[in-house]
């Protein structure tokens, strides 16, 4: 199963409409799920009061945050 598609029950936040990883330990947790999946170093960024996921992927920069407890691609800001 791909960790997309994996629910995300970790406590999140909500900041500017977005929600958001609450602790940046979760969000780690996370970005090394994502590292493994797409072969790639992923980072995590404070944002506001919550910690998205961060990565460059086929050269593009993308972030991903939650949406439905999924990982979700967050749009640029």
């Amino acid at each position: 199963m791909s960790v997309f598609a994996a629910p995300v029950f970790d406590a999140t936040v909500l900041y500017q409409g977005e929600e958001l990883f609450k602790g940046r330990g979760a969000a780690q947790g996370w970005a090394d799920k994502v590292a493994r999946e797409l072969e790639t170093t992923v980072t995590v960024e404070k944002v506001g009061t919550g910690w998205v996921l961060r990565a460059s992927v086929d050269g593009v920069d993308v972030s991903w945050s939650i949406h439905g407890q999924r990982l979700a691609r967050r749009d640029a800001a």
